[in-house]
């Protein structure tokens, strides 16, 4: 009866012969001398209007088999009582009326017949089997992909995976990668740590660990996370300079304070690349008035094997600033290369920073300068601290892992 009913309408709607209803929306009047192709869409929608007019409750529904009785089953007599009796417009087709009547006659139910519910596919043992089996297989495939290759809804998957598998999405973790000689050198440069921290209880309190870092002006957006909800595209975009501006930033990391952050840079603010002279004259002009401020002579120095820090004349220039307390290549105690998960300022202080100095949205770069000195002088001596003794706990873990890289603290829950 329905799907009659709306092929003929949809039929009307092809050939482009637009109709209108009247206000109620119940009458229609089809205008064959229009036939614009534009039309279309909105002749489908009020189609599908039409196509609810005939859903009758099951009390019409009865009253329509009535009247068709009473009216010796004359369809044309039968609409016409059926509108006067409920003050329509529309009548119920002749379709509508006759299905009624032989629904009547056969003793069915006038109502509509209940769709058979569309379960879900059960989780069987087999299909659980086969997702256990691809998993094991190859268990960086995509559910996406999974879902195509074994021929199963993405749902069922999911709820396999999770519920019946007990299986959940770890991301892959991102590390500096070690050469093979670098794993003896880490080991022998923890063992010494270690042994100087039970010999001297106060050691990690007496370090002081280094490092510059860069920040650009505008941060990063990370797209894949970044998502504005609107009822239509905003067509949002940031806009990226070809060069970013950016400051090299400098800084020293003790369980106390926090030396910085210096700022390399010419006389115009520009930062500018960090060469041994800059570094040395840094130390003599900004670290080491600092030092003797703040009465930490007798600090180790610690600083990665960068270049500008390692030149024959730097390390000379240090090992006499100081003497016999110098952490790094070619120094007193010789510092693993590609080792940024061992020092505070790589594991704990540029995170933290950038974490930070970006929330109001620095327009300049002296405001973005201004972010980072506010934010050092804020972080609290208690968290200094706890950095230092993660340092500690790190030396312990990289002889745990024989130099490798840190499990112990990468898969931390």
């Amino acid at each position: 009866m329905y799907v009659a009913k709306m092929t003929y309408i949809l039929f009307i709607c092809i050939q482009g012969c637009p109709y209108s209803t009247d206000p109620s929306g119940n009458s229609i009047t089809f205008d064959r001398d229009a036939r614009s192709l534009n039309d279309i869409p909105r002749l489908k929608r009020q189609s599908k209007q039409i196509f609810t007019m005939e859903q009758y409750t099951p009390r019409e529904r009865s009253e329509i088999v009535e009247i068709y009785i009473q009216q010796n089953k004359s369809i044309v007599k039968t609409q016409r009582a059926f509108k006067k009796l409920k003050n329509v417009k529309s009548a119920p087709s002749k379709n509508t009326i006759k299905r009624l009547y032989e629904k009547f006659s056969t003793g069915e139910a006038l109502s509509n017949l209940k769709r058979p519910n569309k379960s879900r596919p059960r989780r069987s043992a087999e299909n659980i089997a086969a997702v256990r089996a691809s998993v094991e297989r190859s268990p960086r495939t995509s559910q996406k992909r999974r879902s195509q290759q074994l021929r199963m809804a993405r749902s069922t998957l999911q709820r396999i995976i999770r519920v019946d598998l007990h299986l959940f999405p770890y991301k892959i973790q991102l590390t500096q990668r070690l050469l093979p000689a670098d794993k003896p050198r880490r080991v022998e440069w923890a063992q010494r740590v270690i042994e100087m921290a039970e010999d001297d209880e106060q050691f990690w309190n007496k370090i002081i660990m280094s490092d510059e870092a860069h920040f650009t002006l505008n941060g990063t957006v990370n797209k894949q996370n970044c998502r504005i909800y609107a009822t239509e595209n905003p067509q949002e975009i940031q806009e990226v300079p070809l060069h970013d501006e950016k400051v090299t930033v400098w800084c020293g990391v003790s369980a106390k304070t926090v030396i910085g952050p210096f700022f390399f840079q010419n006389e115009n603010g520009h930062a500018v690349t960090v060469n041994q002279e800059r570094y040395r004259d840094m130390m003599t002009n900004f670290v080491m008035p600092i030092i003797r401020r703040k009465r930490m002579r007798q600090f180790w120095f610690q600083q990665d094997g960068a270049p500008p820090h390692t030149s024959r004349i730097t390390i000379d220039f240090l090992k006499k600033l100081f003497p016999g307390r110098l952490m790094s290549k070619s120094g007193d105690l010789d510092w693993p290369p590609r080792s940024p998960d061992l020092t505070p300022p790589d594991f704990f202080l540029w995170g933290y920073l950038k974490s930070k100095v970006y929330v109001n949205k620095p327009r300049t770069v002296e405001e973005l300068k201004d972010n980072i000195r506010e934010e050092i002088a804020a972080i609290p001596a208690e968290m200094l601290a706890k950095t230092m003794e993660n340092a500690a706990k790190r030396a312990q873990y990289a002889i745990n892992a024989r130099g490798g890289h840190l499990r112990d603290i990468i898969f931390k829950n």
